[in-house]
C-alpha cells in the first residue's frame, strides 16, 4: 500500500493537479471566511468548515479521484497494477488515502484563519479540531464515491461527471424522500460543524465510505478475473 501511496502523491505533486486542487481549496476558504466570519464579525470556525465542505469538495473530489483507475485504463497500466503482487485493498486504499492526504494538507493549512481569528477573539481549538475531524470523514466518504466512479470507465471526464451528479444530487435527495436521507451526506456533517462529535454520524460517514470502497473492489476483482 505504501508503494501505492507513495506512486499517487508523486503523480498529484509533480503535476500541477496537487498544486490546483490546494489552490482552489483554499480559495473556497478564504471566500467563506470571508462570508461566515469576516463579514459576521464571529469567531466560531464552524460555518466556515461547513461551507467548504459542503460545496468545496463538490469541485475537489472529481479532481481528485478522476484519474485514479479511469486513467491507469486508458494508459494501458492497470493489467500492470492489477497483476502487481499487491492484493486489491491495498491498492485501493493507496489511492484513496493519497487522495485524502492533499485534503488534509489543505486543512492543516486552514490553521491560518484560526490564528487570524485569535488576535481578534478567543476561537475554540476544540470546535475547530472537532470540525475538521468531520471533515476528513465526509471527504473519505466523498473521495470513495469518486473513486468508484473511476473505476467505472477509462474516461476521467466521464468519471467526474459522474462524481458531480452524485454529491450534488445527494443534496437534494431528501427533498425527494426521506428515504434517501442516509445519501444526503451533508447531514452527518453539521453536527461536527457545531463542535460536537456524534457517534451516530461517524460511523454513518465511514460506513457510507466503506460500501463505495468495496464496491470499488468488487469492480477491480472483477477486473483482475477478466485479465
Amino acid at each position: 500500500m505504501r508503494a501505492i501511496l507513495k506512486k499517487e502523491l508523486k503523480s498529484y505533486f509533480l503535476s500541477p493537479i496537487g498544486y490546483v486542487v490546494i489552490g482552489i481549496f483554499l480559495l473556497c476558504f478564504s471566500l467563506f471566511f470571508y462570508l461566515t466570519v469576516l463579514s459576521t464579525g464571529t469567531v466560531d470556525l464552524g460555518a466556515l468548515y461547513y461551507y467548504t465542505a459542503l460545496y468545496g469538495l463538490i469541485i475537489i473530489v472529481p479532481i481528485l479521484t478522476m484519474r485514479m483507475f479511469a486513467e491507469e485504463r486508458k494508459n494501458g497500466t492497470e493489467q500492470l497494477l492489477l497483476t502487481a503482487p499487491i492484493s486489491i485493498f491495498k491498492i485501493v486504499m493507496g489511492k484513496l488515502l493519497a487522495g485524502l492526504s492533499v485534503i488534509i494538507i489543505t486543512l492543516l493549512i486552514s490553521f491560518l484563519f484560526f490564528g487570524i481569528v485569535s488576535f481578534f477573539g478567543q476561537p475554540s481549538i476544540y470546535s475547530v479540531l472537532v470540525a475538521m475531524l468531520g471533515f476528513i470523514l465526509i471527504s473519505i466518504a466523498t473521495l470513495s464515491v469518486g473513486m468508484f466512479a473511476s473505476s467505472l470507465t477509462e474516461n476521467q471526464i466521464i468519471a467526474g461527471i459522474i462524481t458531480v451528479a452524485f454529491l450534488i444530487l445527494s443534496l437534494f435527495m431528501t427533498d425527494i424522500s426521506s428515504i434517501f436521507s442516509g445519501f444526503t451526506l451533508i447531514n452527518f456533517y453539521i453536527s461536527f460543524a457545531q463542535g460536537v462529535i456524534s457517534l451516530e454520524n461517524v460511523i454513518s460517514l465511514l460506513l457510507f465510505g466503506l460500501i463505495f470502497i468495496s464496491l470499488t473492489m468488487l469492480v477491480m476483482q472483477r477486473r483482475k478475473m477478466v485479465k
